[in-house]
């Protein structure tokens, strides 16, 4: 094994270890030793790939995130019905929060700790444009398919719509009390239930 592949397959390892821990442990509670455990690693070769927990969880979010923004700018610009976009749309976000529900709030906290975060996101490939989608919104309301209905104001309904519950997690679990499998179960009826609410609301009967 040359030391070009030596070292990509344990950066590898690294992300999915460390991938693996933030899902169970979150940012604040995962710990570098722990990382490297799982990587089947001593902690001074993990921070020879990453001097910091933050630049660990960084590229974590940047692996992550590329493999989901070229899903929902797919769905975006396709050629599919407004509706169906908001079926897809929801169904896609939430099968990848499942499996990811760190994002949501590292998003967030990453945001407000740093404002030349959202550039940095906006440089990964595939990341979603709004213009045909907002076209296409404007276009079937003129068709009389949609109620009256603005294509930005409709993008984030349905982003607030399908992030806030991954967001709320602990609130939610509190309110409804029920545990991690009943929270799992509540997310997968949510790709229905935010689906028709939506598609409810801005369709002509």
């Amino acid at each position: 094994m040359t030391e070009k592949k030596f070292n990509q397959d344990t950066e590898a390892k690294i992300l999915e270890a460390a991938k693996e821990v933030f899902h169970q442990k979150g940012m604040d509670g995962a710990r570098m030793q722990e990382i490297a455990n799982a990587a089947g690693i001593n902690k001074a070769m993990l921070h020879y790939y990453f001097r910091s927990k933050q630049l660990l969880f960084e590229a974590v979010f940047k692996n992550a995130f590329s493999l989901l923004a070229p899903q929902l700018n797919k769905v975006l610009n396709d050629d599919s019905s407004v509706e169906e976009k908001v079926k897809s749309f929801t169904h896609n976000y939430i099968s990848f929060m499942k499996k990811h529900p760190y994002l949501p709030n590292f998003i967030i906290q990453e945001s407000n700790r740093n404002p030349g975060f959202f550039e940095m996101i906006k440089n990964n490939n595939g990341f979603p444009s709004l213009d045909k989608f907002k076209k296409q919104v404007a276009l079937e309301v003129e068709q009389g398919i949609l109620r009256p209905t603005d294509g930005e104001q409709l993008f984030v309904t349905i982003v607030s719509m399908n992030i806030f519950p991954f967001v709320a997690k602990p609130l939610i679990k509190g309110f409804l009390k029920m545990g991690e499998d009943d929270f799992e179960q509540l997310m997968e009826q949510r790709k229905r239930v935010v689906s028709e609410f939506i598609i409810n609301s801005i369709k002509k009967t």
